[in-house]
């Protein structure tokens, strides 16, 4: 199989995600792997402000498959049209403080780290512990590494996750 934009050639019967992330990394791949997955077996966040900032990191990376996916907790997941008030994050009746935070320090996270200010950090810090905070960070670092990484390599629109 390949997939483009790249041009990998992935060997018939292999898993694209696998093969990219497992074989033809062995080193570095199963250790992001693990890091990714840890993300969601790990975080002690809200399942709302971990999506809003999840999807507003999908948007801007433009990852197809991590605009579909929606993080299941409890047999719970966000409402339909929660991808839509998490891209009018600013004007969305649908978010309380915490959750319209995460989305804000997702997009400034990801598309200006260097204008982070003071004003946006007691912001956070009204509702957000320090640990929560960089939590939060090492989450949005996760989906802004490995959904560009996907998006880049056509994995988002290539496949699925493997099962576990």
């Amino acid at each position: 199989m390949k997939i483009e934009p790249a041009g990998l050639e992935v060997p018939d019967g292999t898993h694209p995600i696998m093969y990219v992330w497992g074989e033809l990394v062995p080193g570095i791949g199963p250790a992001a792997a693990r890091f990714s997955q840890a993300v969601y077996e790990d975080t002690t966040l809200g399942l709302r402000e971990f999506e809003a900032a999840r999807l507003r990191i999908a948007q801007i990376n433009g990852c197809l498959f991590c605009q579909d996916w929606r993080t299941e907790r409890d047999g719970e997941t966000v409402e339909d049209g929660f991808d839509a008030a998490v891209e009018a994050w600013r004007t969305t009746d649908a978010f309380d403080d915490r959750t319209r935070l995460a989305a804000e320090y997702a997009e400034r996270f990801a598309l200006d780290h260097h204008g982070i200010d003071r004003d946006l950090w007691d912001r956070l810090l009204a509702h957000y512990t320090h640990a929560e905070l960089v939590e939060l960070s090492m989450c949005l670092g996760s989906w802004i590494a490995f959904g560009r990484l996907n998006h880049v390599f056509g994995l988002d629109s290539a496949c699925t996750l493997p099962p576990r």
